[in-house]
């Protein structure tokens, strides 16, 4: 199966995925485009982003998450809504990904 094309994915209202892990310490979420996850242009395009993370999928700190990655695997590690600022500072949210992400943990 071919992954759908970015105009596709444009068109979404919004995309629901999985993770990998997630980070407690920094409030991390680590997805490596796995079943439930999607490709990663699923995670980067539309403009709305909900995470579902499974409570054993928390991890203490980023070394922690780390032993549980298969570092063969593409890591994208999310932690807030994709922003950025001019030289005017004038922020502007959604450029490199979505410009709301909601994350939901599942004890």
């Amino acid at each position: 199966m071919r992954d759908p094309s970015v105009a596709s994915l444009d068109g979404l209202a919004g995309a629901v995925t999985g993770c990998a892990a997630a980070v407690a310490e920094t409030g991390t979420i680590v997805l490596d485009h796995g079943a439930g996850q999607g490709p990663r242009a699923l995670s980067l395009v539309p403009d709305y982003h909900l995470i579902v993370v499974l409570a054993g999928q928390v991890a203490a700190d980023v070394p922690e998450a780390l032993e549980r990655l298969d570092p063969r695997r593409p890591l994208t590690f999310v932690s807030g809504p994709s922003a950025t600022s001019d030289i005017e500072l004038s922020r502007v949210e959604g450029v490199h990904g979505p410009r709301t992400l909601e994350v939901v943990v599942l004890i």
